[in-house]
């Protein structure tokens, strides 16, 4: 690993901006970084939360068709014969979240500590916007600007300058790491891009070196699921919450299941996940060294 960068750019009330403004200041700070390191050929995401919809859109803004002309590009060694693009004139290898509520927050038991009481998550779905403003809008899809299709249901595709899905499908690597219970804040079916009929039976642990991994399987894509329009009525998140797991399933997934149910922590899951601070979450260091493990240089 050439060298790792922490972003800094949406941190504390930022994080209330949305998810397209926070991800044009990470394409930015992105940007600012390639400007400083010329010498960086390869480029990898690691995304928490929400932050793995913000990597979403920053890829989307940064991707670079193939057979572009690399206009300003730091990196001018790379080959612009890659096919596959790239993501700021660098070499796309892995993208991988953890938690990250690809499938928006709106469905049944999408946000776990609502309990799956309908009237409760119809509630969240109407005030969210007053305790996390746009970006609650954008996780609960009810945002609706400029009378546009919610901003998750645009990311499965490209729209004009900004390439959402070739962009992800220039990664050699998705992951999706994902815990399975005891994550109040982030669902396991949104955060593993699952239906719930898709939801494995998991075993305690798959492996001595890795506890708290229960569950692997590698997904190919399927190109000719093609994702057709859907719009929200009373039907609503069930229909839009199926549209988004088959435009994502166009795309070949790794998908990585983690339960803390024997760890003293499992009701801080959502933070243990990515060892948020190493003294209170260490218990999941297994999980961040699985990612190192299988991580591609």
């Amino acid at each position: 690993m050439e060298s790792l960068e922490g972003s800094e750019c949406n941190v504390s009330k930022l994080s209330l901006d949305g998810v397209d403004v926070m991800g044009k200041r990470l394409a930015e700070e992105v940007v600012e970084v390639t400007r400083r390191k010329p010498h960086v050929r390869k480029i990898s995401f690691i995304s928490h939360s929400v932050g793995g919809l913000v990597a979403r859109y920053a890829i989307g803004k940064l991707y670079r068709p193939p057979g572009r002309e690399n206009q300003g590009n730091v990196s001018s060694g790379m080959c612009n014969e890659d096919s596959r693009g790239t993501i700021s004139g660098l070499e796309a290898m892995n993208f991988i979240t953890a938690a990250t509520p690809h499938l928006g927050s709106r469905g049944n038991k999408q946000v776990p500590f609502l309990f799956g009481v309908p009237v409760f998550e119809k509630a969240a779905c109407r005030v969210i916007h007053l305790i996390f403003r746009r970006t609650g809008r954008h996780l609960f899809l009810n945002d609706n600007d400029e009378g546009e299709p919610p901003l998750l249901q645009r990311m499965l595709d490209d729209c004009g300058n900004l390439y959402f899905m070739s962009a992800l499908r220039a990664f050699r690597r998705r992951v999706a790491y994902s815990n399975v219970a005891h994550d109040h804040i982030v669902g396991w079916r949104t955060s593993s891009i699952r239906r719930d009929c898709e939801l494995p039976t998991w075993e305690d642990s798959v492996s001595e070196k890795y506890p708290h991994i229960v569950y692997e399987e590698q997904l190919k894509g399927n190109d000719a699921e093609q994702c057709s329009p859907i719009s929200i009525g009373n039907e609503g998140s069930d229909m839009l919450e199926e549209e988004l797991v088959r435009g994502l399933s166009r795309l070949s997934w790794e998908k990585v299941d983690v339960s803390f149910h024997t760890s003293r922590q499992r009701f801080a899951a959502h933070s243990v996940i990515q060892v948020k601070d190493s003294l209170m979450h260490w218990e999941g260091a297994d999980v961040i060294q699985h990612m190192i493990d299988h991580f591609l240089t």
